[in-house]
């Protein structure tokens, strides 16, 4: 039996990972205010779990793109879904700020990896005119996994088992509703891995797809000839290639954005706009804004490209686009009205989540399919660095001088940002939104001024 538009169908999937993902993650931070008090985590304790995901994150990135290239998508993307599905169940069993970092520790080992192997699925089912679009659609996954976790792990965290359920209550003790909802979000990770693995194989080792669809896949690929030739590129090639370098500094600039909405937002909502947990889930229309940024800036450097524009070309334009919207941060924290806020919110999310589906679009354009995997993930090994430093200056805003001797995290922060964080510390979240107001500017100056649109595909031997 044929399938027309499986290419739609594999990247169904990856979609599905993508929210599960993102619940995943989210869980923690939809759950801060419960979880805090629960197990008596200041700030400062909060954002050292969060820098402990992403240097776990970070770790992984730098491993799991080469592991997708050396076993492949379609067993690298099960491997991963696989370790972050039973990693998140585990934080169930948390019962301190320690266990807690150990068990997201994990998450963000587990967690990394779906990314290179999505790009790599993406290259291997997508022409280039339909790549930014396909990448753009799994990543709306990520934002609608974000959108509805409040939604789902909420309830489950505030539903009177004592009264309902009293025997689950003895089982799993105080703290009964948070852990209930990482466990029942990571068995659904386990849960997707059979129809991934009954659906994906490379398109020449499909017997689902059409001829006419595999011709259309196949445009503008190299042949299968000279695929088997070209052999995957060296640590040496990926570091003394210009486009990596050029890439990974341009999402270390701009991610902290994305990163502060996904792992803070909820708490300023919190602290300084006076919501209540239940009222936390407003935080949808952030997320949903992120998933109409995916698809929108897809959709539009694809229509770029079927006007004529070349791949490279067409992101940065819309990226440019994107950079004239994010100078619009700082009223977000001044307006009074938090509707106004949040639609303020709104527009600048999604500018943000645009800009990050073509530049991860540029590194398909620019980097061959064998090393794909290798190269995005040294390149979204910026991301994470970026959201580490984003997360100690917040924390640092938020919440003024420590008084606990500084973690390994802390002091490594302080050696690269100096007086920084003495110069802002304890003066409130309004200072990260002017910040924010000028940092994809600057990274889009710098990936134009250093043409990373034209950064050839053979690196430095």
């Amino acid at each position: 039996m044929k399938v027309p538009g499986l290419r739609w169908w594999i990247i169904v999937l990856v979609f599905l990972a993508a929210v599960l993902n993102y619940v995943d993650r989210q869980t923690l931070s939809a759950l801060a205010p419960t979880i805090q008090k629960d197990l008596g985590m200041d700030d400062r304790a909060y954002a050292d779990i969060v820098n402990i995901f992403l240097v776990a994150y970070t770790v992984s990135y730098l491993i799991s793109g080469k592991i997708a290239d050396k076993i492949g998508t379609r067993f690298g993307m099960l491997v991963f879904v696989a370790w972050w599905s039973v990693s998140n169940m585990l934080t169930a069993a948390a019962h301190g700020v320690r266990s807690m970092g150990v068990y997201r520790f994990s998450l963000g080992l587990g967690e990394a990896g779906v990314w290179p192997a999505a790009s790599k699925a993406v290259a291997e089912w997508f022409p280039a005119r339909e790549r930014a679009l396909a990448i753009g659609f799994y990543t709306m996954g990520a934002t609608i996994g974000a959108t509805v976790a409040p939604y789902v792990v909420i309830p489950l965290a505030t539903f009177p088992y004592a009264e309902k359920l009293p025997w689950l209550a003895a089982v799993l003790g105080q703290g009964t509703g948070w852990r209930m909802a990482f466990i029942l979000t990571g068995a659904a990770g386990l849960a997707w891995l059979t129809p991934w693995v009954l659906l994906y194989r490379q398109p020449r080792q499909s017997a689902l797809i059409t001829e006419t669809e595999l011709r259309l896949i196949e445009e503008g690929h190299p042949s299968a000839e000279n695929a088997v030739a070209d052999k995957p590129w060296t640590w040496r090639q990926v570091l003394g290639f210009k486009g990596t370098w050029l890439l990974l500094a341009g999402r270390l600039i701009t991610d902290p954005v994305w990163y502060f909405y996904q792992f803070w937002f909820p708490k300023y909502l919190n602290a300084e706009r006076g919501m209540s947990q239940k009222q936390l889930t407003i935080t949808w229309i952030v997320y949903a804004a992120a998933g109409v940024g995916s698809l929108l800036g897809g959709w539009l450097s694809g229509w770029l490209v079927k006007r004529g524009a070349a791949p490279a070309a067409s992101r940065l334009w819309v990226m440019l686009g994107c950079a004239c919207v994010l100078p619009l941060s700082p009223l977000i924290a001044s307006v009074a009205n938090v509707h106004i806020a949040l639609a303020l919110t709104v527009v600048t999310v999604l500018a943000a989540l645009a800009w990050l589906i073509n530049i991860s679009s540029l590194v398909v354009d620019v980097v061959p399919r064998h090393s794909l995997g290798t190269v995005f993930s040294v390149v979204a090994a910026g991301s994470t660095v970026g959201g580490i430093l984003m997360n100690t200056i917040v924390a640092a805003m938020v919440s003024g001088p420590s008084t606990k001797p500084a973690g390994f995290l802390d002091q490594a922060v302080r050696t690269v940002l100096g007086g920084v964080l003495e110069l802002v510390q304890g003066k409130g979240y309004a200072q990260w939104f002017w910040v924010m107001a000028f940092l994809h500017p600057l990274a889009w100056l710098l990936l134009w001024g250093l043409k990373v649109h034209k950064t050839q595909e053979n690196p430095t031997v």
